[in-house]
């Protein structure tokens, strides 16, 4: 089952373009049901480079359901080499990468190993942590502040 992604914006609202996107939540009129966010944009510190050689760096990734986790564990690729586990496992939650929709574990094993650290870093991050928040420290002045590892953000800024 492959989730649609549906633009922030409220219903009968338009999204403006590039805006961040989340699963769609149906609230009940009159009902105080909470939203969940359930899909993280990312940018890749390299990008996947693609047969064409365009380079795609920015990217979805959705929650993990129980599914994700158990399924990849029946995989023949994953019985031989237990290490391939995370190249499934991303495979079938990165929703995106640059204008690539379909991922799948070989576009997983064609990312530079920087990128795919960055992925399997992030993905601990939102599903057990729940955030793509790190708290970090100036080498310099020791100064502590927090960083978002999903990028979006220009260069130097926190």
């Amino acid at each position: 089952m492959r989730r649609k992604i549906a633009p922030t914006a409220a219903a009968g609202e338009k999204a403006e373009a590039g805006a961040e996107t989340v699963e769609a939540v149906q609230v009940p009129a009159g009902g105080g049901a909470d939203s969940m966010r359930t899909e993280f944009s990312f940018e890749l510190p390299r990008g996947y480079v693609d047969e064409a050689g365009r380079v795609h760096r920015s990217g979805v990734m959705r929650l993990a359901t129980a599914r994700d986790e158990l399924l990849p564990l029946r995989d023949d690729r994953v019985r031989e080499n237990p290490a391939y586990l995370s190249v499934v496992l991303l495979g079938r939650v990165v929703e995106r990468i640059g204008s690539v929709t379909d991922i799948h574990a070989g576009v997983i094993e064609d990312l530079f190993a920087s990128d795919l650290a960055f992925l399997q870093d992030f993905y601990r991050r939102i599903n057990a942590e729940g955030h793509t928040r790190a708290q970090v420290a100036c080498p310099s002045c020791d100064t502590a502040f927090a960083v978002d590892l999903a990028g979006g953000g220009r260069l130097g800024e926190s």
